[in-house]
């Protein structure tokens, strides 16, 4: 995925909140991390036993159903993986 969409673009495109355009986009970037780390030769039942989510959900996770995922899920997911999250905050433009 070489494309990257803002929250506002995508908030605005798909006519949501932009805390969850957010929050889409947070969630694929860190679901895509851990896909990565699925190169690396790390399994479904790994992610899962190390991250204590049902295999089930791993894979559904990972193979794109993140509708109804909460981030904390995701989360766990990118630590079972042995990876880190950094976060950047910084004030919002002026309007």
């Amino acid at each position: 995925m070489n494309r990257r969409t803002s929250p506002e673009s995508l908030a605005k495109l798909l006519g949501i909140p932009g805390s969850r355009s957010l929050e889409a986009v947070l969630k694929a970037q860190l679901i895509a991390a851990v896909a990565r780390e699925e190169l690396r030769g790390i399994t479904h039942a790994e992610l899962a036993t190390r991250s204590g989510l049902p295999r089930s959900a791993v894979t559904g996770i990972l193979s794109g159903s993140v509708q109804k995922v909460t981030i904390d899920r995701v989360l766990r997911l990118v630590e079972s993986a042995g990876l880190v999250a950094d976060i950047n905050v910084r004030r919002a433009a002026a309007a």
